[in-house]
């Protein structure tokens, strides 16, 4: 049942940290950040990014984590470690780059078995273009979709979900929306690839995220769902409905008719403005159980439907901001 698995941003909880731990010297370990993140009410995983979280002592990392009654909800690749990755690291010019990427990749999908989880997020955004005549465009596309190939057949058990982001660091991402994901997936062909749907992604890929999810599981499979909120202009990593209530609404809805029950993440930045980023999370959690009861009395009553069926914006509009008022 949609509701019941919540993960986070485990860098979310570095958030005052000096104030939290005032004998701290230095950065936050893993240690700090997921025993901290397990006094958030209601929260039940945690994702980890590779190499970053997950780079180490694998079995210390388990300990800690299964330690504060949390479990793992996948891992997400990071390509930072060699500064060469800036100008792609599936996509870079250097066959030698690509290669240490997809190497690396294959190296935290293992990682995320070791951990036990089977979803494995690829957040591909160095692999782009900046300027016009920058690069062959059906060459940049034809390493994109070898690279996911190759890290997809390394594990066939091991789910491979794209994040899509239509650009930051590059100024255009190759992969920036649903479509051109969907598109991705399709010229690879394996069974265990997915999307996951950001929020705030999918807001400043000028999409309705209701529409984008019905388009990914129509084609593919939701294996991610980050929720958060944003002014459609950037990353603004904001609170759960903080701007858009309807549209954040509309794709719980959408996902949940759909009988999708993975864990809602939530990509906020707490850390960005100094809040408590275990206040943060609970309030994430309490709004989308609220919304989620919702969708509940929505389900119970055919006039949506009905409006729907009609394509009655003014009816449907009604049943919504009745329904949101409580009444």
């Amino acid at each position: 049942m949609l509701g019941q698995r919540f993960a986070t941003r485990l860098n979310s909880f570095a958030s005052g940290a000096q104030v939290y731990w005032p004998d701290l010297a230095g950065k936050p370990t893993l240690r700090h950040l997921v025993e901290r993140a397990a006094t958030a009410k209601g929260l039940t995983e945690v994702d980890l990014n590779f190499p970053d979280h997950a780079g180490g002592n694998l079995a210390e990392t388990a300990a800690i984590i299964s330690g504060t009654g949390l479990i793992v909800n996948g891992l997400a690749m990071r390509y930072y470690s060699n500064p060469a990755f800036k100008l792609g690291a599936f996509t870079n010019p250097d066959r030698a780059v690509r290669r240490e990427a997809i190497d690396l990749t294959k190296r935290g999908i293992d990682a995320a078995r070791s951990l036990g989880t089977n979803l494995m997020t690829l957040w591909l955004g160095q692999d782009g273009f900046d300027y016009a005549f920058q690069c062959d465009y059906q060459a940049l596309w034809d390493d994109e979709v070898a690279g996911i190939a190759e890290v997809a057949a390394h594990d066939p058990d091991c789910q491979i979900s794209i994040e899509y982001k239509p650009n930051e660091p590059r100024a255009y991402s190759l992969l920036p929306d649903a479509a051109t994901t969907l598109l991705a997936i399709a010229d690879v062909g394996a069974a265990n690839l997915g999307v996951t749907l950001d929020f705030a992604h999918s807001l400043y890929a000028d999409e309705q995220p209701a529409n984008a999810a019905a388009m990914i599981l129509r084609r593919s499979q939701l294996l991610g769902l980050h929720l958060n909120d944003g002014y459609a202009k950037r990353d603004d990593g904001l609170m759960v409905g903080a701007v858009h209530g309807q549209a954040t609404l509309e794709l719980l809805r959408q996902v949940a008719r759909a009988g999708w029950d993975g864990a809602i993440y939530f990509d906020t930045f707490p850390d960005a403005s100094g809040l408590d980023p275990v206040r943060e999370c609970e309030v994430n959690i309490r709004t989308v159980r609220r919304m989620l009861a919702q969708v509940a009395r929505m389900e119970g009553d055919n006039r949506l439907g009905e409006a729907q069926a009609r394509q009655d914006a003014v009816a449907a509009q009604d049943i919504v901001q009745e329904t949101m008022a409580g009444g």
